[in-house]
């Protein structure tokens, strides 16, 4: 359990130690680089939470390119070692873009580290994954794996009480102007929107649902410009991606996590809510 007493504010409760667990996502590619360093939706969700309570400490495991159960062998322990009171899990994307992708196995692992990290007395929190094929049409044969892996997750997290924030319910969440170029990772806004998403679902001051609100429409391409597009993402993103599959290499072999250990929260970020608002639902 934590060694901290919990403190509740009215209409939220207050965390102390928030440790992610993931992957790209989570390290926070495509928001920033490794050159000027990587926030991501994590570290946003972290600064959100540590105005709410300047006390908070952040650690961030995830490294990019980890299948979930390199994430369980590599993370849960580590995590489990800090006594975290919130936790988030992030995982399985890159098991379903592998050939040889077992769903209960994935599912087997996360609902794992659901199980042990709930056990150790912290709130855990997960997301559902948005329509891959919405955002890159040649990734639509893997749209089933991704709607059978979210009905797993969402299973395995009500049989241990771990919140999943529904990202992939809303049409805003697969707008190209929310992902990087790669169509693999989030960009800027996409980051700012997962953290808003999940500081929403816990009900922090000043929290409400615009993360959900479309942006400006833009004017559909034409067939060739469409069809241009989607071949130079295969050439720029696809094709490299399984040329490292076929040779056996991912791109965090070498890495390790960017923030092992429980560290006080740097406000860098655009300007943190209201604590006394009202959290809106």
């Amino acid at each position: 359990m934590p060694d901290t007493e919990q403190r509740e504010h009215p209409g939220h409760r207050v965390y102390e130690r928030y440790v992610a667990l993931g992957d790209s996502q989570t390290e926070g590619v495509g928001d920033g680089d490794d050159t000027t360093g990587l926030r991501g939706w994590a570290d946003r969700l972290a600064e959100l939470l540590a105005a709410a309570d300047p006390a908070l400490r952040y650690a961030n495991l995830a490294v990019r390119g980890r299948v979930a159960r390199q994430v369980r062998a590599e993370q849960l322990e580590p995590a489990l070692a800090l006594r975290p009171d919130l936790v988030t899990v992030v995982a399985g994307v890159n098991d379903i873009l592998r050939p040889r992708y077992d769903a209960a196995e994935v599912a087997g692992e996360l609902e794992a580290m659901f199980a042990a990290l709930t056990a150790s007395g912290a709130h855990v929190v997960t997301l559902a994954f948005p329509d891959l094929s919405k955002i890159a049409p040649m990734a639509r044969p893997l749209a089933p794996r991704l709607t059978d892996l979210n009905a797993r997750v969402q299973a395995a997290a009500s049989r241990h009480g771990v919140t999943v924030v529904e990202t992939g319910g809303y049409a805003v969440t697969t707008d190209p102007r929310l992902w990087t170029v790669d169509r693999l990772h989030a960009g800027p806004l996409g980051h700012e929107r997962i953290a808003a998403a999940v500081a929403h679902t816990l009900c922090l001051p000043g929290s409400d649902d615009t993360w959900t609100h479309p942006l400006p429409p833009l004017s559909a391409p034409g067939t060739v410009q469409a069809l241009t597009a989607e071949l130079r993402w295969a050439a720029g993103f696809l094709g490299p991606w399984i040329g490292r599959r076929l040779r056996g290499r991912s791109s965090g072999d070498g890495r390790s996590a960017k923030r092992p250990q429980l560290l006080p929260v740097g406000l860098t970020g655009p300007q943190a809510p209201d604590p006394s608002a009202a959290c809106g639902r």
